[in-house]
Order: structure tokens, then sequence, then C-alpha cells
């Protein structure tokens, strides 16, 4: 009992002093998982209700992996892309293009509304919970991207198995065949479903 009220004291100064939480960021890793490169940005908020992250981090690569541009996620998304990395997107790719560099990121952390239309809920990016994800950046310089590529031979083989892998770590899984809102990337975010992951 003491240790753990020592432990709660100290997080709350920690907290209290603007200093990163340890659940958030450690020395040499992300949310807790090594592997997870970026910086903490802490709480987001905005005036829109139901948007704002309240431990946000600002992801930049996933297991060597990097990101073509830094995402805002919340530590829950942030560790399930790494998942999806580490046990999908790096053995599927495998040395096709000299292996997986980077992912081109479409869109992450934004307050509006589920495929911004108008009257529609509040879509995942804007609580921190959601990446979009148009290509995967080979080491050669070249892609396997999601519009040019989707279900035409190997690498739309690729990107197919990345999908259904996806699928289960992720809550919503959606890609070209979902609708038209979803041409040229993949929408992964972390909300739960009453009847299990949604994936089109």
């Amino acid at each position: 009992m003491r240790r753990a009220a020592l432990v709660l004291a100290l997080g709350v100064l920690a907290s209290a002093c603007g200093r990163p939480d340890p659940e958030v960021s450690r020395a040499g890793e992300l949310c807790g998982v090594p592997g997870l490169s970026g910086t903490v940005s802490g709480l987001i908020s905005d005036s829109v209700s139901g948007c704002g992250v309240e431990r946000a981090v600002r992801l930049e690569a996933v297991h060597g992996v990097h990101l073509s541009r830094p995402a805002t996620l919340d530590c829950p998304t942030a560790r399930t892309l790494g998942q999806w990395v580490r046990e999908s997107a790096q053995p599927e790719v495998g040395r096709t293009g000299g292996g997986l560099a980077g992912l081109r990121v479409a869109s992450h952390y934004a307050c509006r509304t589920r495929n911004s239309q108008p009257g529609a809920l509040v879509s995942e990016h804007g609580k921190g919970r959601a990446i979009d994800i148009a290509a995967l950046q080979l080491r050669d310089g070249s892609e396997i991207s999601v519009l040019e590529h989707w279900g035409r031979g190997q690498k739309g083989r690729i990107l197919a198995r990345l999908h259904r892998d996806a699928c289960g770590p992720f809550g919503t899984v959606l890609g070209p065949d979902s609708d038209r809102f979803h041409h040229d990337h993949f929408h992964f975010d972390t909300a739960r479903h009453r009847g299990g992951p949604y994936c089109r």
C-alpha cells in the first residue's frame, strides 16, 4: 500500500511539475513500448464538443519505420499501430523494394465529423484514435500505394493481407472496398464496437 501510494504521489507531482507522464514517455520509448519514437504532446483540447486527446503523443517512427509526417494519437492507437507494423507490415513487405522504410500518412488527429460530412458524429480522428495510411514506402524509393495497387498484382495482394491483419487489433478498418471516401487509403481506428471489429 505504501509503495502504491508513493507511486501515485510521484505521478501527481510529476504531472503538476509538467514532466512527461511515465505511462506515456520513458527513456528510449513512447507509450511504454520500445520501438515507438516521438514526443509527448499532453492534453489537446478543442472548443468542439467530443474533440480532443487527454494524453496525446506525436508519433514519428514505429520499429524503425518512419512516418511521412508526425501523427498525433493517443497511446492505445500508437501501440496498436506499432503491433501492426511489427507483426504484419514488416513481414508481409519482406524484401520487396528492399524492405519497409516508411508509412505515408494521409491523416491523423483532426477535429472533424466522420468523412467530413455535415451532421455526422465526431470522427475518431477528432479523438486521437485514428490514422489513415495512403502507402507503404520502400527502401528503394518506390511505394505500395492503396490508390495505385489495391487489387492489382503482388503489391495488391500485400495490401489485402495488411488490411486483413489490421482487423482485430484495430476496431475499425476501412479500405477501397468500403466506400468512396476510402478509395485511396486505409483508415485504422481503435474504436470498439459491440459486434466486434468493423472491417470493410
